[in-house]
């Protein structure tokens, strides 16, 4: 059953529909504050693997590149341009039209990047993770690090939010993938339910490369089919199968859940960092309130006939999954249009705050549209001397 919430005819509640509805009215008018956490996996790096850039060189700075963007908007000669696209627009456009217009307060985060962004932001000193197909993706000492200062960053921004909320959002190439192997490795059958940037989910190669990791890792015991995790150490299946996103957000959301509203702010990446939450509290005993804890994506998420995000969401378990309405059906931008048409679907909390426009100044549909048009049309004029924003690939979750 899915269910519009009669506030906010933009934002549709799918699963845990009581609660979701609670948490809104909680939070209608309160002002969030968003913490976008950057990361890199070598998994991003697969021939075919992502579409968040043209090319292997061009996904490594893809992260970088949204940052910039989200933080700064258009600039005609940013430090790292928004890589090449084939089909559709960065959805940092419309979390980028919703930060701006609604003066959104943002923090950055580097979790671990091949290169620091060309923006301030708080470095984490994390580091990359490898290819989760190696088993080895993180120092298990990088991952109880990153946990330590997910936990102290989600007090401090709690604190500093006051009565709102927080907005959790990422950008991570090839976290969906990532994502998978912790939902896996949290014995969660995920397998076929994972969205991706494609409009065609990648499932076949996304399992093997999982299979792979949980073969290679300290669970190779157990049937490649269906890894059965140690439950009492979540954190060594982050260092196992992970990327450096993950932990630090899944810190973020058990502290801060303690104290305000959180809104994960993406659609598979996001129910995995909830999954991995509730593992790891359980695992280390740890105090928090996860009726504070709300996943917010788009509808091409959620719409996305080749994965399944309900039944995912389902499968996670206590979560409310909820999902802006935004249409570009009709947006006078072709390369907005290719939303309708399955490419992108999300990324860099373009979901979440398309739903914080709506709870926070009673966005509709117009008004969210045209700011994203608006903010589309000033990248274009900035951009008419530089190469074009759409060229090879896409650019998503």
């Amino acid at each position: 059953m899915t269910e519009n919430s009669p506030l906010f005819p933009l934002i549709q509640l799918y699963t845990k529909i009581s609660q979701g509805e609670c948490w809104l009215r909680q939070y209608q008018g309160k002002r969030p504050l968003l913490a976008c956490v950057l990361g890199f996996t070598e998994t991003g790096l697969i021939p075919g693997i992502s579409a968040a850039g043209a090319t292997p060189s061009d996904r490594r700075y893809t992260a970088i590149a949204d940052a910039e963007f989200l933080y700064n908007g258009p600039q005609p000669h940013p430090v790292y341009p928004l890589p090449p696209l084939q089909a559709g627009a960065s959805p940092v456009l419309i979390s980028r039209a919703v930060v701006e217009q609604q003066d959104l307060p943002i923090y950055i985060f580097n979790a671990g990047l091949p290169q620091p962004p060309a923006i301030p932001h708080i470095d984490l000193q994390g580091t990359p993770a490898r290819c989760l197909s190696s088993g080895q993706a993180l120092e298990r000492a990088i991952v109880e690090h990153l946990f330590q200062q997910g936990l102290r960053w989600g007090e401090k921004l709690a604190t500093e939010v006051g009565t709102g909320y927080l907005i959790l959002a990422e950008c991570v190439v090839g976290g969906t993938t990532t994502a998978l192997a912790v939902l896996s490795g949290l014995g969660i059958p995920a397998i076929g339910k994972v969205n991706s940037s494609h409009p065609t989910c990648n499932h076949d190669q996304k399992w093997a490369l999982v299979q792979q990791g949980l073969q290679r890792s300290i669970w190779n015991s157990n049937p490649p089919s269906l890894p059965i995790p140690d439950p009492r150490s979540p954190l060594s299946l982050l260092a196992a199968i992970g990327d450096p996103m993950q932990i630090v957000v899944a810190g973020m959301t058990i502290a801060a859940s303690r104290c305000c509203g959180v809104l994960l702010a993406g659609g598979t990446q996001m129910l995995a960092i909830y999954a991995l939450a509730q593992a790891i509290a359980r695992s280390e005993a740890l105090d928090w309130q996860p009726e504070q804890i709300v996943v917010g994506t788009t509808r091409w998420v959620v719409e996305d006939p080749t994965g399944d995000t309900i039944g995912l969401a389902t499968l996670v378990g206590a979560v409310p999954l909820m999902a802006t309405q935004l249409s570009f059906a009709t947006a006078r931008w072709p390369q907005l249009q290719m939303y309708e048409a399955g490419f992108v679907k999300e990324g860099v909390g373009a979901g979440g705050c398309a739903i914080v426009a709506s709870l926070y100044h009673g966005w509709g549909q117009p008004e969210l549209l045209q700011a994203i048009e608006d903010l589309t049309e000033r990248y274009q004029q900035v951009t008419r001397n530089r190469p074009s924003l759409y060229s090879d690939s896409t650019n998503s979750e």
